[in-house]
């Protein structure tokens, strides 16, 4: 029999810890990340700003849009490919992708400070300069040929971010797929357009 006095401090039994003292499993530290747990104060009014950003986009579009009669009659003269979607489906499409485009840049701008993530929020504000001016070189300016070279710049800087998302923050790049996607549709779109009006 063992006397309890030879049982050193370390041999002795352990209470329980308490589980808020334990530090973090790597699976718990990476579903922490993955929630934006970063400590970053202000998250919502961070999302608000992109939404913002997101927002501007889009209303600086509708000012010189094909809603001004103008406009829509130089519009309506051009000679469209058959692929031409019809005008109802403009609406409900870029709000669903800006709102995505905001989400996306909100959730990398969550993720903890690197180079990876400041060079793709410089994308992402690069990519939406580049969508905010597609609208007035098209239809405010009515040059089509420019607003290509502009869509073909806003396309590489969109698959630019969301290559550096990826290595951010997963689902943010998942989120630029569709408006990857839809650009890329308005390119040939655009082009086809040019081809159609020399």
């Amino acid at each position: 029999m063992t006397d309890p006095g030879d049982i050193s401090p370390a041999d002795a039994p352990q209470a329980p810890d308490h589980p808020a003292d334990r530090p973090p499993t790597p699976s718990q530290a990476v579903d922490a990340a993955a929630d934006g747990d970063t400590g970053r104060p202000h998250r919502w009014a961070a999302l608000a700003g992109f939404g913002a950003v997101a927002a501007a986009a889009a209303a600086g579009g509708a000012l010189v849009g094909p809603r001004r009669p103008d406009t829509m009659r130089w519009y309506r003269s051009l000679a469209k490919p058959p692929f031409q979607p019809p005008a109802a489906v403009f609406g409900p499409v870029w709000t669903g992708l800006y709102a995505a485009i905001a989400v996306s840049g909100w959730r990398v701008w969550r993720r903890p400070d690197s180079p990876e993530r400041t060079r793709a929020l410089r994308l992402w504000g690069a990519q939406m300069a580049a969508n905010a001016a597609w609208t007035p070189l098209f239809f405010g300016a009515r040059r089509p040929a420019l607003a290509l070279a502009d869509l073909t710049a806003q396309l590489s800087s969109t698959a630019g971010y969301t290559a550096s998302a990826a290595r951010v923050d997963g689902p943010a790049a998942a989120l630029m797929a569709p408006y990857l996607g839809w650009t890329a549709f308005a390119g040939v779109l655009n082009a086809e357009i040019i081809r159609r009006n020399r």
